[in-house]
């Protein structure tokens, strides 16, 4: 039996996923030290609510309060050979900045013969006509730090005084869960998928268990590190615990993890930015190496809007 990986140039030898570095790591700044200078509505973000790295990127933009500051183009959630694509349809549209057709030539535009893997998100600068970044590590803290003075939004996403303990906390976040999903999902042997389910499943039972402690993950405030995990959390039952194949547990059946992932889809303006529909499209039928026949689930039943108690667990 021949096996084809999701993304063939990123796949081992051994059959582990291993995703490619972020191609445009530019700069938006306030200072003058990079050629992109904090204007509003310079910028445009391009996202797909099937993605969590994009989805994270969304609600930092809209938790900054940074709606009229910087806009956004959702793409359709079916990505085909030839990529992501911009189209009219329910929860996405054609590009209203530059007329692409496809994410790519934004891409091919920015760093003429890119051979990398085209994704989402991206921060585009209308005026130079190019990416600035498509890094959702990179575009969180911008829209958290660099462009604050644009925004209404009051939140500090990242405070100085757990800098440290955060950092630690999200790397340990994007290795075992947020990428410990696609690496179990991706795999193409045995050995490499329980490996990946194994460390996946032991990183969210210390997670349950500090959130067991305390209301958010770094305390009585809900930081990035927060919407980090939650990305992950929301697509879980849907989506990486069947299709995936990350099916040792459900988030339901984690007490504290089920009750935190309500808590923070119940925080004002965050449903929003959640489409199950267009997540479960996506995965399902964009992974037509995983899911051949290209069907979408009716399920799981699902209901974010459930009382979570967390606020009488943990009050301020």
């Amino acid at each position: 039996m021949t096996i084809s990986p999701q993304f063939p140039e990123e796949q081992s030898v051994d059959g582990a996923f291993e995703r490619q570095e972020d191609a445009f790591r530019d700069w938006v700044s306030t200072d003058g030290s990079t050629p992109y200078a904090v204007e509003p509505g310079r910028y445009h973000l391009y996202v797909c609510l099937a993605c969590p790295w994009a989805s994270r990127t969304l609600i930092v933009r809209n938790l900054k309060g940074l709606e009229q500051a910087i806009g956004v183009t959702m793409i359709d959630p079916i990505r085909d050979e030839r990529g992501w694509a911009f189209r009219d349809g329910p929860g996405y549209t054609t590009d209203p900045i530059n007329g692409f057709s496809f994410l790519s030539e934004a891409y091919a535009v920015s760093q003429p013969g890119f051979q990398g893997r085209v994704t989402v998100p991206v921060l585009w600068d209308k005026r130079s006509h190019r990416i600035v970044n498509n890094s959702e590590d990179d575009i969180c803290r911008m829209f958290n730090d660099t462009f604050a003075s644009l925004g209404s939004g009051k939140v500090d996403l990242f405070p100085q005084d757990i800098k440290e303990e955060q950092a630690k906390l999200s790397a340990f976040i994007y290795d075992k869960v947020n990428n410990g999903v696609y690496q179990a999902g991706f795999a193409t042997s045995q050995k490499s998928y329980e490996m990946a389910a194994r460390e996946l499943f032991a990183a969210l039972d210390d997670l349950e268990s500090r959130l067991g402690k305390q209301r958010y993950l770094l305390g009585n405030r809900i930081v990035e590190a927060d919407w980090r995990l939650f990305c992950t959390l929301v697509r879980f039952d849907a989506v990486y615990h069947g299709h995936f194949k990350c099916n040792v547990h459900r988030i339901l059946d984690y007490p504290n993890l089920q009750g935190y992932l309500l808590d923070l889809y119940q925080q004002p303006g965050l449903a929003g930015t959640v489409n199950f529909d267009h997540i479960k499209r996506h995965y399902y039928f964009t992974h037509d190496d995983i899911n051949p026949t290209r069907i979408v689930p009716i399920g799981p039943a699902m209901d974010l809007t459930k009382p979570h108690g967390r606020d009488r667990m943990f009050p301020a």
